[in-house]
């Protein structure tokens, strides 16, 4: 499985329009490749260089198996996706906003065998829930200051 965006290419800089020196809206995402059994996909976006440990910047599950792209600025969710909680405790994208320095957006996609029943999620309790559930992966890093 590969997740791309045409926003941004691996491992370069996140247009600032993505972020909160911008319009701080989701960039567009699409995967392909997708095992044949999938139920459902989640996708974490995690910043690792947060100077408080991992920073959660959007929670999705519950996306469709037949979903293969989030448009830019994702207003209306497919039917079905679940949104979790952000490390701002919200239930909404928050673009990249490092204090300093340059970090590295770790964009996640799973494919999973099931969809998941459990609402009000956080990283930790996504990661949890699907870990024996998990088909294949797929990650794109972005990179931001």
């Amino acid at each position: 499985m590969q997740l791309l965006s045409q926003a941004f290419v691996n491992n370069e800089l996140i247009p600032a329009k993505y972020t909160c020196d911008g319009d701080n809206v989701s960039p567009p995402l699409k995967w392909q490749a997708v095992p044949a059994n999938t139920k459902s996909f989640a996708l974490i976006i995690e910043d690792p260089d947060a100077p408080a440990g991992i920073w959660t910047h959007w929670i999705l599950y519950n996306i469709p198996s037949d979903v293969t792209s989030l448009n830019e600025n994702l207003k209306r969710l497919p039917e079905g996706t679940m949104v979790g909680v952000n490390s701002w405790s919200k239930k909404e994208y928050g673009g990249p906003c490092p204090p300093s320095g340059r970090h590295h957006y770790h964009f996640k996609l799973y494919a999973l065998d099931k969809m998941i029943t459990s609402q009000k999620l956080d990283r930790n309790g996504l990661l949890r829930e699907i870990q024996s559930h998990i088909l294949e992966q797929a990650e794109l890093i972005g990179l931001y200051r």
